[in-house]
């Protein structure tokens, strides 16, 4: 048996099915490499199938022990990955995100929450959309997911059910989990990052009202089988505050569970609704978000992790408000996220006869902003590394209250004093919008590169703050033409440029010096 660095390595074993759970099987490994030990479990595969898998982090000499159910031991040099390929698991550096190799982890996500619960020809097409798209990373559930344009039943289920109709969570459904496997394969070959959703509201068959005694075999089952893949996150589940039926305590026995049990250390984070999950946690290693876009960089302050947006709305046209983006407006969004320095997340819902929406089931991308998403990505991909904002000019909110009880000084004009006479509250308020709407957003990497979107705006005159002791060229970018134009070169400093007056436009400043 060959061992790769991040690459899963599987021991089998062949054997009578489990008399008992199915889920929960006395089979575990020490895998033991450079002195540091890791324990992970085994899973019942199905037809007097039993497996092992492990994930190799480090090269060197790896020695394994299995007992349980079978007893085997051995030793394995663990090479090093040259495929270009293979990086290993992600994880969190800062605000931004990196492979385990060091190399840049820049996500490009979007959304098929239902994907894995379609008839087989569908998913078929779905992965192929996929690959052929700019999408780097895919949100989707374990579970199935009952809401509008979403009602078909699905043939297979995570787990089988008894007699009398209910699920046995001791018992997984094999051509569910073989489907599952064979997904996370094709995208791991592809560096395509899986966001799995292990729990969400929106259903009609129970899951989202499972029991402590019922969810933690799946948890079990779930990592047993899955953590060893290098492109799998973990999301506790999308909208957990819509699921009534879990208590706080619940989802910190997921948290807790998962981080324990899963010895890679995967991306995991929670999705909300209203009130956020409480990013500030040792286990969470990212802010998985909906809502307002320019909240990128206060929730980057805020945790000092990395900041995902991973529902902003979708370019559609159904009735719902957050399913009608125009292709502009989601492509919009995606660049106000990304020049941040945050991540972002499409999502598509165009009315089709079949009701196979991509938000919902995948298929085909119809839409026209994926295709400008990808000259985002083909922008992001040139710069050394990630993108940090630009902190805004305009007075902040809370230099505005310093302000007001006597703090802090700053230069007024007719408008910071008009704004001084206002109460508290409503200052803060003007101060604050009046700052998303007149900024140009603008990130930057160290003093290599500078990137600024100007939006909404159609202003014929730009305006660059950059360093004085390197020289810059500068190109004009239309993220809708998806055109770019060199319009400078050699300048630094206070640099005015002309501008072409539309919306959508954005400047890109490198350096040439360094």
């Amino acid at each position: 048996m060959k061992m790769k660095q991040f690459e899963i390595f599987t021991l089998k074993f062949n054997g009578k099915q489990p008399q008992g759970s199915w889920s929960e099987i006395d089979l575990t490994a020490e895998f033991t490499c450079n002195g540091k030990m890791k324990k992970v479990y085994g899973f019942y595969a199905g037809d007097g199938q039993y497996e092992v898998r492990y994930l190799p982090q480090e090269n060197g000499l790896v020695e394994w022990k299995v007992t349980g159910l079978f007893s085997a031991e051995g030793k394995e040099e663990c090479v090093p990955c040259t495929d270009g390929i293979h990086h290993g698991v992600v994880k969190p550096n800062g605000t931004a995100m990196q492979y385990e190799d060091g190399t840049i982890c820049r996500t490009f996500g979007t959304t098929v929450y239902a994907m894995m619960h379609q008839p087989k020809e569908v998913i078929e097409q779905t992965i192929d959309t996929m690959l052929h798209s700019p999408f780097n990373k895919i949100r989707t559930c374990v579970f199935p997911k009952h809401y509008v344009f979403n009602e078909n039943e699905p043939e297979y289920f995570a787990f089988e059910r008894k007699g009398d109709g209910s699920f046995d969570f001791q018992q997984p459904c094999m051509k569910f989990w073989n489907a599952m496997d064979e997904m996370l394969q094709i995208f791991d070959e592809h560096e395509i990052q899986v966001d799995l959703i292990l729990f969400h509201p929106y259903d009609w068959w129970g899951f989202s009202k499972m029991t402590k005694e019922q969810y933690l075999p799946y948890l079990h089952y779930l990592l047993a089988r899955l953590a060893a893949y290098p492109n799998v996150w973990w999301s506790l589940a999308n909208e957990y505050d819509c699921m009534n039926a879990f208590s706080k305590e619940d989802w910190k026995s997921i948290e807790n569970y998962i981080s324990q049990t899963d010895v890679y250390g995967h991306m995991l984070s929670c999705h909300y609704m209203l009130e956020p999950y409480d990013y500030s946690c040792e286990n969470v290693t990212h802010c998985s978000v909906q809502g307002d876009v320019t909240e990128v960089e206060n929730l980057m302050k805020q945790y000092g992790k990395p900041a995902l947006m991973d529902e902003f709305g979708y370019e559609g046209n159904i009735f719902c408000h957050w399913g009608n983006l125009s292709a502009f407006e989601e492509v919009h969004r995606f660049w106000l996220c990304c020049v941040m320095g945050g991540y972002g997340t499409h999502g598509e819902t165009y009315m089709n006869d079949t009701d196979t929406l991509w938000w919902g089931k995948g298929g085909r991308l119809v839409g026209e902003s994926p295709a400008r998403i990808g000259f985002l990505r083909e922008i992001l991909e040139e710069l050394p590394a990630a993108l940090e904002p630009v902190p805004s000019s305009f007075v902040t909110p809370e230099l505005l209250l310093a302000v007001k009880n006597g703090k802090a000084e700053i230069p007024q004009d007719d408008f910071i004093r008009a704004v001084l006479r206002l109460p508290a509250e409503r200052a803060v308020e003007i101060v604050r919008n009046l700052k998303k709407d007149t900024r140009i957003y603008t990130g930057h990497c160290g003093e290599d590169a500078y990137l600024a979107y100007y939006g909404r705006h159609c202003t014929a005159e730009g305006e660059l703050e950059l360093p004085e002791n390197h020289s810059y060229d500068i190109e004009v970018l239309d993220v809708w033409e998806m055109s770019r134009s060199k319009v400078m070169t050699g300048v630094s400093g206070n640099v005015k440029l002309k501008l072409p007056g539309k919306e959508g436009i954005a400047v890109l400043a490198k350096c040439t010096t360094l």
